[in-house]
């Protein structure tokens, strides 16, 4: 009999049906067995009355333990005293397709690690671990959706390089034959390389790996990058238009499919932003942050995660808004790759997006130029050589271009109000973890 799945029952109200799922719980009592299944859909009670001649499927339930695979056939009825949608089914026949081991290794008291090295289970027990996908697919697929109705193509570039990407420094390296490779901490150079190969608007989802020795709620050592690049921009301006129009229809598209559940399982309440997004310029948050008291270590020139927090508060209080891009950062503290206004070399063409205070972006206006780029590059120390194929890129007449590097994981944790990227990750790296 074909699966039918727990949140289409009430459409089958006194028809027989055969539910596949987990059992969720037990209650055996000596009149009653009671078992809820569930379903990646929802729960169903099954109820089955004891005959006093011990049947086959007293004898089956019985044996049940918590989290085995069974399917149960059987006839959905109505019983307004079940609170699980006042549906039971009375089962005609119960097989178990998966016995799960008892006891299970993790339950509801269990400390986030340990759900971490069981994270299959915690995934499959807890709506707040399992949505979170769900919600990430709909994210990811909005964005795609208006990057492609927006002219871009969509690109796969090499994780493995045999040189180490942007500044060299957080790099994996692997061993690779004869010599030694690197996972691509950033797309970015093929990125420009597909600009300059004439594919004028770059879009890509892909994982990306930095040596961060950080244990912090937000960092990871691989994480899921969504980056973007586009050609003929007049300035850095185009770029920052083009990601909030594509993160407001985005998050639409979130909203219109499960604003509801979210609202329920999360707490959290999904907001569609307006365009255009407020901008404020690092030396003016910088003033902002000091006249309310910010004091951080060091005669710092750019904010810290106190300060990017403290600077999206002032703009929610301020505008109403839950988004703010930080622009033209400190050269000192941008890749050598950024442009930088006419006469101030001191600054780029950058910025990063701030959503809730949490950095979700950085992007800017490339420097296209030969001349200009080499010229950069040596101010701070590179050495060319090794990345002969980047620069070559720009040696024939690259046009202007910028885009920016996204972490959809951080992106579901600011949708979402998780308190860990951890959460927003299926299967989470770090610098103490590689497995599961």
């Amino acid at each position: 009999m074909p699966r039918t799945l727990v949140r289409d029952l009430s459409s089958h109200l006194g028809q027989t049906v055969t539910v596949r799922g987990w059992v969720n719980a037990l209650r055996l009592q000596r009149a009653i067995q009671f078992v809820i299944v569930r379903d990646a859909s929802g729960l169903v009670q099954v109820t089955h009355k004891r005959g006093g001649d011990g049947d086959e499927i007293e004898r089956v339930i019985g044996s049940l333990t918590e989290e085995s695979a069974v399917a149960v056939t059987g006839t959905v009825t109505g019983n307004p005293i079940v609170n699980l949608g006042g549906l039971e089914i009375i089962p005609e026949r119960v097989e178990v397709l998966g016995r799960a081991e008892a006891p299970l290794p993790i339950d509801e008291s269990s400390g986030p690690e340990h759900r971490l090295d069981w994270r299959f289970l915690d995934v499959r027990r807890r709506p707040r671990a399992r949505h979170a996908f769900t919600v990430q697919a709909t994210l990811e697929q909005g964005m795609r959706e208006y990057a492609r109705a927006e002219g871009f193509t969509e690109m796969h570039t090499p994780k493995l390089m045999g040189t180490a990407s942007e500044s060299g420094a957080e790099v994996f390296k692997v061993g690779y034959f004869d010599t030694t490779a690197y996972l691509a901490q950033s797309p970015q150079f093929y990125k420009q390389m597909a600009i300059s190969a004439g594919i004028e608007r770059v879009f890509e989802v892909g994982p990306v790996f930095r040596a961060e020795p950080s244990f912090t709620s937000r960092h990871s050592t691989e994480f899921s990058g969504v980056d973007a690049e586009m050609a003929w921009i007049d300035d850095v301006e185009d770029v920052m238009a083009f990601e909030e129009r594509m993160i407001a229809h985005a998050l639409a598209c979130v909203a219109d499919r499960h604003k509801a559940m979210i609202a329920e399982v999360y707490g959290a309440r999904v907001t569609v932003p307006e365009v255009p997004f407020p901008r404020v310029t690092m030396a003016a948050a910088l003033e902002i942050m000091r006249a309310q008291g910010w004091d951080p270590a060091g005669d710092r020139d750019d904010l810290d995660p106190e300060g990017e927090r403290g600077i999206a508060a002032h703009f929610a209080r301020q505008a109403g808004h839950e988004f703010v891009f930080v622009t033209h950062f400190p050269s000192a503290v941008r890749p050598f790759y950024h442009m930088r206004p006419a006469g101030r070399a001191d600054l780029t063409l950058s910025f990063d997006l701030l959503w809730k205070g949490l950095e979700v972006t950085t992007g800017a206006q490339r420097e296209h130029r030969y001349e200009v780029l080499t010229a950069q590059a040596a101010e701070k120390g590179m050495n060319l050589e090794p990345m002969a194929y980047y620069i070559n890129a720009f040696r024939y007449g690259c046009p202007p271009h910028g885009g920016f590097g996204m972490g959809l994981n951080r992106m579901l944790m600011a949708a979402l109000g998780l308190d860990s990227i951890r959460e927003a990750t299926f299967l989470f790296r770090g610098p103490n973890r590689l497995t599961p």
